[in-house]
């Protein structure tokens, strides 16, 4: 089975989201409105998806895309990430670990031996990182980032999204928005370093 390209992963794991919401799959042009690109456009990807064999089409009528599971390990090629709230992206909020679901992201996108959680973002002091208000931020949980990373920390019970920095004294939370003054505390908590944005458009 031929490799997905990246553009081809995304799609891949939309419309696996997509089936898993609702239990059938999105129709061609929701698939070319969500990455807002042509309807020819999302018919070529899922074209060559289909000749690589991620897809399968029952017939001509829409809505009968379906992925392949030609042998018991193609299922495990899909890892559900649980969606554990909100991470403020600005000014810090109550950490609310409430399960919110999950997010489909296909194996290939993840690194095997790490163990990942999602967060949606509130806020926009990470926006010269290009992190946004409504994205789903994908965090590798580890205790412990390197200076300059970007990290999910806890701080005066609060989570929030920041690039983390150990000085002499303290911890400095930095914005990636001149609106934003860094935060400092002797007193963080890592949850995990920011490994990947995912938007819908």
């Amino acid at each position: 089975m031929k490799e997905m390209t990246d553009r081809q992963k995304q799609l891949y794991n939309f419309i696996a989201s997509y089936i898993k919401k609702h239990s059938y799959p999105p129709t061609i042009r929701e698939i070319a409105e969500n990455y807002s690109i042509s309807v020819k456009g999302a018919h070529d990807h899922i074209t060559a998806l289909r000749k690589k064999g991620f897809l399968k089409q029952i017939d001509k009528r829409p809505r009968t895309m379906g992925l392949t599971h030609t042998n018991p390990a193609d299922s495990e090629d899909l890892m559900e990430i649980p969606i554990l709230g909100s991470v403020a992206a600005g000014v810090p909020i109550l950490a609310e670990e409430n399960f919110d679901g999950n997010i489909v992201l296909h194996r290939s996108m993840l690194k095997k031996s790490k163990k990942y959680f999602a967060l949606r973002v509130k806020g926009d002091s990470m926006s010269g990182a290009g992190i946004l208000e409504g994205d789903t931020a994908i965090i590798e949980k580890q205790s412990t980032v390197r200076n300059g990373e970007i990290a999910v920390a806890v701080m005066d019970e609060a989570v929030t999204l920041k690039r983390f920095y150990k000085e002499s004294s303290r911890i400095r939370l930095q914005a990636e928005n001149p609106a934003y003054k860094p935060m400092y505390s002797q007193d963080v908590k890592v949850l995990g370093r920011l490994f990947t944005i995912i938007r819908s458009y």
